[in-house]
């Protein structure tokens, strides 16, 4: 981490002897302990700042008048604070309207997925887990933005396409052909927000290849290739809504991924929050919910196989079956100019197995500069 920051200081010390060059930061220092041994976003009954902790940096400079270059340095503390690049793209300025970006960049997918890891920007100590807890944030490609006014509507307009991929040591996950359709539209205090999103998915769990190596000589090739995920299309839908009038604000947003020929289930994650302004002090209450399709996929060519080998292939589309309830109580306070403190406590509701329930108590300061 030492040797990248002082790269990314020299590289902008550099760069500021040319042009105009922005550095700006933030961080989140979030604590958290659960009430029982269960564990919750990977907190468990002992006080941890090592699940949602982070320090980041962003660098931005002309690259001409109408060319700008953007890197973002992220270190997390569930990976030791070793820095990553998260961003590292430019943008062209084609238009008063209209903008071009290239590089790895960050995929629309949510109403704060551009400031996710800023925690300064929500009144949450984190965003709700049931929507935003993906496993493609990120992509390599192409973003293009449209922005204009219709009257008394502000909107803006994006397709970003690329690709994406994804592994850690309990699944490698990899996107092709990705395209994501975002339109969002603001009169006053009134916004809405829809999202359209495709992909050729290509997933594998290796503690999953032995049920695969199992069966595969018992079922047909047909059957095989469709509880494998191997270049599958996924859809991504999505819809925001929040109305804010300062002294109090709603708002709330619906996902569903789905990726229709593999032995995942359709998923559907929402969350609805509401809160109160004042002065320095907003408390807020948030439900938030994920939930599975627990209709048997392939039932036509399942049912005909013998019941073991029906209950190892319903064992294996359940493995990543949800149905879980989370409701938050946090309160956040404005302590300064760019730092906030905040509180929540939040009882997780595991619909499927109730030995999974637990409570978790968070405080967090963000800050950014």
């Amino acid at each position: 981490m030492k040797k990248l920051l002082t790269s990314a200081v020299l590289t902008a010390t550099i760069f500021t002897a040319q042009a105009e060059v922005r550095i700006n930061g933030f961080a989140n220092l979030i604590g958290g302990i659960t009430s029982s041994d269960e564990t919750l976003f990977g907190y468990e009954d002992k006080i941890s700042f090592s699940e949602e902790s982070l320090f980041a940096v962003q660098v931005s400079g002309d690259i001409n008048d109408k060319m700008t270059a953007t890197g973002q340095i992220v270190a997390r503390a569930d990976n030791d604070y070793n820095a990553e690049f998260e961003w590292a793209y430019i943008t062209y300025a084609a238009t008063d309207k209209i903008s071009i970006s290239a590089g790895r960049l960050r995929l629309p997918l949510f109403k704060y997925s551009a400031s996710l890891d800023v925690g300064y920007s929500y009144h949450w100590v984190n965003a709700p887990q049931s929507v935003y807890n993906v496993p493609f944030n990120n992509i390599e490609g192409l973003r293009v933005d449209y922005s204009d006014y219709a009257g008394d509507w502000e909107y803006n307009l994006q397709l970003a396409f690329g690709t994406f991929n994804n592994a850690n040591e309990t699944f490698v996950l990899s996107g092709k052909d990705v395209m994501v359709f975002t339109a969002e539209a603001q009169n006053e205090g009134f916004k809405v927000r829809g999202v359209l999103g495709r992909a050729k998915n290509t997933f594998s769990v290796p503690d999953l290849e032995p049920v695969f190596t199992g069966i595969e000589t018992f079922i047909s090739p047909v059957l095989l290739d469709n509880l494998r995920m191997e270049e599958d299309t996924g859809i991504f839908l999505g819809l925001g809504l929040e109305y804010d009038a300062y002294d109090w604000f709603v708002s709330g947003e619906i996902t569903s991924v789905d990726t229709e020929d593999s032995f995942l289930t359709e998923d559907i994650a929402y969350y609805v929050t509401a809160g109160l302004r004042f002065g320095k002090f907003t408390p807020s209450l948030t439900y938030e919910a994920k939930e599975s399709d627990d209709a048997l996929k392939f039932a036509n060519q399942i049912n005909p196989l013998p019941a073991s080998l029906q209950g190892t292939i319903a064992v294996l589309e359940a493995a990543f079956a949800d149905d879980d309830e989370t409701i938050t109580l946090a309160l956040r306070y404005d302590l300064d100019t760019n730092v906030a403190l905040k509180a929540d406590i939040s009882k997780y509701s595991d619909n499927l197995a109730e030995i999974n329930d637990a409570t978790l108590i968070r405080v967090g300061v963000n800050y950014v500069f």
